[in-house]
């Protein structure tokens, strides 16, 4: 059974339609695909119709920002209420500050580049969360880099002068939500020290303590020796070890199933969470 739990489609920041992106994951050859867009649900309903048509295993999830201290936490939560109060409270926040975020980061681009708003705009398509990611696209498509990759390495980089960071909670305190709401928690590339700073091992404990169910370990940010020790982290802890593409479409290099999960993993995920798997 292949199985790749994280995904984006153009709800985010990918560049496939829900659908789309769960008709890719059958043609990929993948048994089971987890939708995780950032900071909302507003995908499931219309990959769920996708799953059951093209016979995939659909898990409904979704890809918290969240901070410990000054560093970026991603924070992959399965299989939880959408409809709870506390965490799509958070969740709406966080993508109402993202879309202040890029907001000002274009109006700070523009003071050097040619560069609107609506050329934002241009890269997203109806229902689209705005965010940093489509800047980036973007200033791919006037020319001024040369990809999403370079965009985020150099222009929209935390330590350029174009940068604005935007609300997220608390990583602790994430993890709370998401187990309140229902749903597995796991910790996404903690290791990718390329991104930036990583999660410090006294924050993973602290979140574990909070009911942290997981690490994804298998990702292509994660070089051999880091996933050699996160294993071992995450056997010492009693955590699930999670492989996926961490897939956006045309907005990344990766590919779907480069990464994979094991079976009894998703297994113990389904045990945990509130919902149900969509099954086709």
């Amino acid at each position: 059974m292949r199985i790749d739990l994280h995904t984006h489609s153009y709800v985010s920041d990918g560049t496939d339609a829900p659908a789309a992106l769960v008709a890719d994951a059958a043609r990929a050859g993948l048994d089971v695909v987890a939708l995780t867009d950032h900071d909302t649900t507003a995908g499931w309903d219309e990959a769920a119709a996708a799953a059951r048509e093209h016979g995939v295993v659909l898990v409904p999830g979704m890809e918290l920002s969240c901070r410990a201290g000054g560093t970026s936490v991603h924070l992959l939560s399965y299989l939880h209420d959408p409809e709870d109060a506390a965490l799509l409270a958070e969740a709406e926040e966080t993508r109402g500050s993202r879309l202040r975020r890029a907001h000002r980061m274009v109006e700070l681009l523009a003071a050097d580049l040619d560069i609107t708003w609506a050329d934002v705009e241009a890269q997203t398509e109806p229902g689209t969360t705005v965010g940093r990611p489509h800047v980036a696209d973007a200033l791919v498509a006037l020319g001024h880099v040369p990809d999403r990759s370079a965009a985020f390495a150099t222009l929209l980089a935390a330590g350029s002068p174009y940068y604005v960071p935007h609300h997220a909670p608390d990583a602790v305190r994430a993890v709370e939500l998401v187990r309140a709401a229902g749903g597995v928690p796991v910790l996404a590339h903690p290791r990718a020290s390329e991104r930036g700073a990583v999660v410090p091992e006294a924050v993973i404990r602290r979140m574990v303590d909070a009911g942290l169910a997981g690490l994804e370990v298998d990702h292509r940010d994660h070089t051999g020796s880091q996933r050699e020790h996160l294993r071992g982290l995450a056997q010492s802890l009693g955590l699930l070890v999670t492989g996926s593409s961490d897939y956006h479409g045309a907005g990344k290099p990766n590919l779907l199933g480069e990464n994979l999960t094991s079976p009894d993993v998703l297994q113990a995920i389904e045990d945990q969470g509130r919902r149900k798997v969509v099954r086709p």
